[in-house]
């Protein structure tokens, strides 16, 4: 560039946070919520003062505030005069906060959050499902349907196959017709697509879980509260199997211990 800038949307020294803007901010708090989700900081560390990460990131201090910013808000650190910015205590973080769940991801998830998410799934979806079979309406029915077609049509190894899957469980929840559990929406879509991307990351799916979305569909459009409980349950049941034979199959030493956290189900 005539003015001697460096590129503001190219990648730049390996650091990919070159961005004007909302854009620049997102990615280093992208950056770093990936090297906290990572372990690389751990709860109590102290983050590099805000001069000298800005600098090894190449970002104004002004993006690198406001990156701050955001993982403050995701619960992640909190800043203080003189003390600087300091890695917040797990319970602290906002787990189910969509984009701290696709951090978590981005390398190689840690087994307790995977473990809790599928607990979570389990308290949920199964109450949710019977929920579904006793209020959900015709249009509600019609879009569970059409997200099952599309399923089938691309299956799960593609991005629209995955889009699919997560407009299978939000129509299902907002089917619920009850408020808090429409608000998790997100979440629990977040959760089903992650873990499905994850589980494909260098292979193929262990097993097609399609025909597991069917059986909760007739469930739910035949009215059994009961049988869409109990088809749900088996689906995540069934998930989270799928999920433990990938982390076994790793065949690294952080693989191991993944797959060994996740006994506990």
């Amino acid at each position: 560039m005539e003015s001697g800038r460096k590129d503001a949307t190219g990648d730049n020294a390996g650091h990919n946070v070159r961005g004007p803007g909302r854009r620049l901010r997102g990615a280093v708090a992208n950056k770093l919520g990936i090297s906290i989700m990572a372990g690389d900081y751990a709860p109590g560390d102290v983050l590099p003062g805000e001069v000298a990460a800005a600098e090894e990131l190449e970002v104004s201090r002004g993006a690198y505030r406001e990156a701050m910013q955001v993982l403050a808000a995701k619960g992640l650190v909190e800043s203080r005069p003189k003390t600087g910015t300091k890695v917040l205590p797990r319970e602290r973080w906002n787990l189910l906060d969509p984009e701290v769940l696709s951090w978590a991801f981005a390398g190689e998830p840690d087994a307790r959050l995977v473990r809790s998410l599928f607990e979570l799934r389990l308290v949920i979806e199964p109450a949710a499902a019977a929920f579904a079979a006793q209020r959900r309406t015709a249009a509600q029915l019609k879009q569970m349907r059409e997200a099952l077609g599309l399923m089938r049509r691309h299956s799960l190894a593609t991005e629209e196959g995955r889009a699919a899957d997560r407009e299978f469980h939000d129509a299902l929840l907002q089917a619920t017709m009850n408020d808090a559990l429409i608000a998790i929406s997100a979440s629990i879509g977040s959760a089903v697509s992650l873990t499905t991307i994850y589980k494909q990351r260098n292979r193929k799916l262990p097993r097609d879980p399609i025909p597991d979305h069917a059986r909760v569909l007739d469930a739910i459009a035949e009215g059994d509260a009961d049988a869409a409980a109990s088809a749900m349950r088996v689906l995540v049941e069934l998930a989270l199997e799928d999920t433990k034979v990938v982390m076994a199959a790793r065949g690294t030493e952080a693989g191991d211990s993944q797959s060994a956290g996740l006994t506990g189900l």
